[in-house]
């Protein structure tokens, strides 16, 4: 008996020694307000702010697509950078009208929100990784339609902020190599164009199944989806080793773009 309560008394001093660790992560979210304002003064200024969105992308990938791919991507490009911490999600962004429905609001579990209201949650997030001592704040959106959204902000706060330290940065390198970049990538292998596609094809399957696979229903992707199915494109020769190519060129260019736009700065 005594062995036995010498033992759990051992466990829980264990435990309670690997709970006061500090988290060896990227995710602002997975740390305390002390250990992050540590982090800031250790040199830790750039935040990455990661935006996706909810909305259908056909019947064979999970509406999360954007939120779970741009959250992996972020923090593997705040890895790479080596001075970045990675803000969460946003998950809510602009996909149209309600009523009537447009775009990707005529299919079940999107979400939309008004481009005015979405650029004041970025805005606002923005202001407060400024006042905590952020000096980049990295815009990174995985998705087209508001990428406009993402650099009006930018140029909007940078007005603002001349001759400060902070700057906001939207990244549209990130964007640009996930979709143009990666489909040419996809081109020269023989894929053809119909079958990259513009969403729910090859070029979005690829990378999901890359990042996030559970997101993809295997069971659907041989079906040949139109666009009454939300779907732009043939994924059905869709791998995780074509996605892999299109993830390396998204986080070397992005990577790349950033210290381009820190060093300038």
């Amino acid at each position: 008996m005594l062995a036995r309560m010498l033992l759990s008394a051992l466990l829980a001093l264990c435990g309670a020694g690997a709970f006061a660790a500090t988290p060896q992560t990227v995710f602002l979210e997975e740390l305390t307000w002390t250990e992050l304002r540590d982090a800031i003064k250790a040199g830790e200024t750039t935040i990455i702010v990661p935006v996706g969105g909810t909305e259908q992308s056909g019947p064979a990938i999970a509406l999360g697509k954007h939120n779970a791919r741009v959250k992996l991507l972020s923090a593997r490009i705040a890895l790479a950078l080596g001075n970045a911490l990675v803000a969460p999600v946003v998950a809510y962004v602009p996909e149209g009208s309600v009523n009537p429905p447009t775009a990707h609001m005529r299919f079940a579990g999107t979400i939309t929100v008004p481009d005015t209201t979405f650029e004041q949650v970025i805005e606002s997030a923005a202001r407060s990784f400024r006042q905590h001592g952020f000096q980049n704040i990295v815009l990174l959106g995985d998705h087209g339609g508001y990428q406009k959204n993402l650099q009006a902000v930018a140029e909007r706060l940078n007005r603002q902020w001349t001759g400060t330290p902070a700057r906001v940065l939207a990244v549209t390198e990130y964007y640009r190599a996930a979709q143009a970049e990666f489909g040419q990538i996809l081109k020269q292998r023989g894929f053809r164009d119909d079958e990259i596609g513009m969403h729910a094809g090859l070029v979005d399957t690829a990378l999901t199944l890359a990042l996030a696979p559970q997101f993809v229903r295997s069971d659907r992707l041989q079906q040949p989806f139109g666009a009454s199915d939300g779907v732009q494109g043939d994924a059905r020769r869709a791998t995780a080793e074509l996605g892999q190519l299109g993830v390396e060129t998204i986080i070397t260019r992005t990577v790349d773009a950033i210290r381009k736009a820190t060093v300038r700065h």
